[in-house]
């Protein structure tokens, strides 16, 4: 892909996400609303992620404690693991593992599900039953990703927490009460809503990406192959660069 192309492709996809989140942010802030499809697809998204979501916040806060004690040994940083777990757990791991493992999942469920509407002209269906696709299908699954996402990353964070509480007392060899004493000292709200507030941002893009990617399909299976890979590449990227901005931006709020 020449320079000239990717370029081209970035900034129409910029346009086209900019347009959706418009309708979609409009179609979630005036009724008429659909509860129920709503319901449906934050079962989807956010029920049937919870052993995805559980697995990856476990034993990334495990795997944080081991590596943070054996690597400093010296500096007696074992005593501190509390700290080191929930800071980076909370306003960053978590958020963000959360986000890629999870949002991988959904976003290509959602761009494979749209594309297959598409190419089978469901889509065309609908508009000629004088139906908004955008208030149909794309805002039920924008508001799931919305709720859904920030409430994963907050039993992560939990999760995460008690993972490296498994390590700190049956490996290090610290009693349950001091390494929860240690998070409860260095655990701010500002921590807190930091992640959480981050989980929102990329819950939009994972959604809004996803739904773009899949109404925009074309070319019958391969088309819709093809939505699903780049709907992963793109969200991905955008949660990763977006990360980096939030973490300045709340610091320097916060």
């Amino acid at each position: 892909m020449s320079e000239r192309s990717f370029a081209a492709r970035t900034i129409t996809l910029a346009g086209d996400l900019a347009i959706l989140a418009r309708h979609g942010f409009a179609g979630l802030a005036s009724p008429p609303w659909d509860p129920r499809a709503w319901i449906v697809q934050m079962d989807r998204m956010g029920v049937r992620s919870l052993a995805v979501a559980a697995i990856t916040s476990v034993f990334t806060g495990m795997v944080l404690a081991l590596q943070t004690a054996y690597s400093l040994p010296g500096l007696g940083i074992k005593y501190y693991i509390g700290t080191v777990v929930s800071k980076a757990l909370v306003r960053e791991l978590v958020p963000v593992l959360t986000a890629l493992v999870v949002g991988g999942r959904i976003g290509a469920g959602m761009a494979a599900e749209l594309g297959s509407m598409k190419v089978t002209e469901q889509i065309d269906a609908l508009r000629a039953m004088a139906a908004d696709p955008v208030r149909k299908l794309v805002v039920p699954r924008l508001a799931a990703t919305l709720v859904m996402l920030p409430a994963l990353t907050i039993l992560g964070d939990l999760l995460g927490i008690l993972g490296g509480l498994a390590i700190a007392v049956f490996q290090l060899d610290l009693t349950p009460a001091f390494y929860l004493n240690d998070v409860a000292d260095s655990l701010t709200l500002s921590d807190v809503t930091s992640g959480v507030g981050k989980s929102f941002f990329f819950g939009g893009f994972i959604a809004l990406v996803a739904c773009r990617n899949g109404l925009a399909v074309t070319g019958g299976a391969d088309g819709v192959g093809r939505a699903t890979t780049d709907t992963v590449v793109e969200a991905s990227i955008l949660i990763l660069i977006t990360d980096f901005f939030l973490t300045k931006l709340f610091y320097l709020f916060g």
